[in-house]
C-alpha cells in the first residue's frame, strides 16, 4: 500500500467522479454491515449456553452499550468534519490537532465512565428493566464491557479522523478484524475455558482493543509523516476547543433527539402486546438494512464535501452534492423495489412466528415508504457534518421529533399503531425536508 498522498487532487482537476464518490461509500458499507453480524454471533453463542437467560442478558448488555456509545458518536462525527476541512485547506498542522483534541476528550469520557460506573449501570437498568433473573448476568456482562470503554471511544475518535482524511478503508478493515477477534476470542474463552457470560463479554473487550491497537498501528503506519507537523502548543487554546466542543454539543444533543424519538418508539409499540412489538422489531430492520448502504453515501458527503468546503472550492462542492443525489436516487429506488416485491419474504426470513408474519402484512406498505422518506436525511447529515454546520441538523432533529409526537398523539387513538408508523414516516420525511430549508437559506451562499 502506497503512502497516503495528503496533497492529492480531485481526479479531472475540478471534476468529481462517481469512482471517488464510492471508493469511500463502498468500504463504509461493508463496515456497516458487519456492525449486526457481531451481535448475531454474541447471540448464537450465549444460545447454546443451556439457558435463556444467558441471551437476555447479552441483549440487555449489548442495549446499554449500543445507547451509551450512540450518544458520543459525536466523536466519530465530529472529527470527520473538522479534518476533511482542515485537509481541503492542507493546514495539516490542524489536522493532527484535532486528532489529538478528539482522542483526548475520548478518553477523558471513557474515564468517567469507568469511575461512574456503578452509577451509570443503575441508570441504565432503571430505563431498560430488565428481568429479576436477568439481571445479575446482565450486570456481569457490564461489569467486564465497561472496560473497553477507552478502546471503543478513542475508536470513535480514529475513525473520524480516517473518514475525514477521505480514508474508509481503513475503517473497515478494523470492522472486520474487530469481528474476527470477537468471535475467535468468545468461542475460545466460553467453550475452551468455560466462563460463559463472562467469556462473551471478555471477547468484546478483547475485540475492542484489537480494533484500537490495530488503528493507531496503521495510523503510524501510513500517517507517520504528520508527526512532523503536530506542534502542542495552541492545541488546546480556548478558541479551538470551544469550536471542537461547539459542533461536538450540536451532535450530542441531535443524538438525543433520535434516542428519545427511538425509544418512544419501542415502547409505544410494546404498550401494544407482544405481537405488535415484534411486528414493529421486524419492520425496523427494513429501516437498518437501508440505512447501512445510505450511511456509506453520507459519509462521502463528510469527507468529499468537508474537502471541498475547506478548500473553498464551490465547483467541486456543488459536483460532488449533486453526484451524491444521483446515488441517492439510485439506492432508494432498488431499495423501494426490493421491498415491495420482496418484503414479505423479507419478514419470513427474520422470524418464522406465524402471527407475526400475517400481522406484519398489514403494516408492510409503510416499509415501502422507509427509504423514500429517509433518503434525504442521510445526504444531508453527511454534507451538514462536512460543513460542520451541526446546528441545522439539530434544529431540524428538534423539530421533527416534535412533529413525531404530534402526529402520533393526533392519531394514534384513531390509527392505533398505524399512527404509529405514520408519525415515523413522517418523522424521517421532515428531518430531510428541514435540513433541506436550512441549506437553501443558511447555507448554500456560505460555501
Amino acid at each position: 500500500m502506497q503512502k497516503y498522498n495528503y496533497f492529492c487532487t480531485f481526479a479531472g482537476g475540478m471534476n468529481i467522479r462517481d469512482h471517488q464518490i464510492l471508493k469511500i461509500a463502498l468500504p463504509s458499507i461493508v463496515s456497516n454491515i458487519t456492525v449486526p453480524l457481531l451481535g448475531m454471533i454474541d447471540v448464537a453463542i450465549v444460545g447454546h449456553m443451556g439457558s435463556p437467560v444467558y441471551i437476555g442478558a447479552v441483549a440487555v448488555g449489548s442495549m446499554i452499550f449500543n445507547l451509551v456509545y450512540w450518544l458520543f458518536g459525536f466523536l466519530r462525527m465530529g472529527s470527520s468534519g473538522l479534518t476533511s476541512q482542515a485537509l481541503g485547506g492542507r493546514e495539516l498542522t490542524e489536522v493532527t490537532r484535532i486528532l489529538v483534541r478528539s482522542m483526548t476528550v475520548a478518553l477523558g469520557i471513557a474515564f468517567l465512565m469507568i469511575v461512574l460506573q456503578v452509577p451509570l449501570k443503575g441508570l441504565m437498568f432503571w430505563l431498560i428493566g430488565p428481568t429479576v433473573d436477568v439481571t445479575p448476568y446482565a450486570s456481569t456482562y457490564f461489569n467486564i464491557v465497561i472496560w473497553g470503554a477507552p478502546a471503543s471511544l478513542g475508536l470513535f475518535s480514529l475513525l473520524g479522523w480516517f473518514i475525514g482524511m477521505q480514508n474508509t478503508r481503513f475503517p473497515m478493515m478494523i470492522s472486520i478484524i474487530q469481528n474476527v477477534v470477537n468471535i475467535m476470542a468468545s468461542l475460545l474463552l466460553v467453550y475452551g475455558f468455560g466462563l460463559k457470560i463472562e467469556g462473551v463479554a471478555l471477547g468484546t473487550v478483547i475485540a475492542q482493543y484489537a480494533g484500537l491497537l490495530m488503528a493507531l498501528g496503521l495510523l503510524f503506519r501510513y500517517y507517520g509523516r504528520l508527526r512532523q507537523y503536530l506542534v502542542m502548543k495552541g492545541t488546546f487554546v480556548r478558541e479551538a476547543m470551544g469550536r471542537f466542543f461547539n459542533v461536538n454539543r450540536d451532535i450530542f444533543l441531535r443524538t438525543l433527539c433520535l434516542v428519545a424519538v427511538n425509544l418512544f418508539f419501542t415502547s409505544a409499540g410494546a404498550r401494544q402486546g407482544a405481537v405488535i412489538l415484534s411486528v414493529n422489531t421486524v419492520m425496523l430492520q427494513f429501516y437498518l438494512f437501508f440505512s447501512y448502504f445510505m450511511d456509506g453515501f453520507a459519509y462521502a458527503g463528510e469527507a468529499l464535501g468537508g474537502k471541498a468546503y475547506g478548500a473553498h472550492n464551490r465547483i467541486v462542492f456543488r459536483m460532488t452534492l449533486r453526484r451524491l443525489w444521483m446515488w441517492m436516487l439510485i439506492v432508494t429506488s432498488a431499495f423501494t423495489l426490493l421491498y415491495i416485491i420482496g418484503g414479505q419474504w423479507i419478514v419470513g426470513l427474520l422470524t418464522d412466528e406465524a402471527q407475526v408474519i400475517e400481522t406484519s402484512s398489514d403494516y408492510l406498505f409503510w416499509a415501502w415508504l422507509i427509504p423514500a422518506a429517509g433518503c434525504v436525511a442521510f445526504i444531508w447529515d453527511g454534507i451538514f457534518i462536512g460543513l460542520t454546520a451541526t446546528r441545522g441538523m439539530l434544529v431540524s432533529s428538534f423539530v421533527s421529533a416534535l412533529v413525531f409526537f404530534g402526529v402520533y398523539g393526533m392519531t394514534v387513538d384513531v390509527m392505533g399503531n398505524h399512527g404509529l408508523w405514520l408519525a415515523q414516516v413522517t418523522y424521517l420525511a421532515m428531518r430531510g425536508i428541514l435540513q433541506t430549508i436550512w441549506y437553501r437559506f443558511r447555507l448554500i451562499n456560505t460555501i
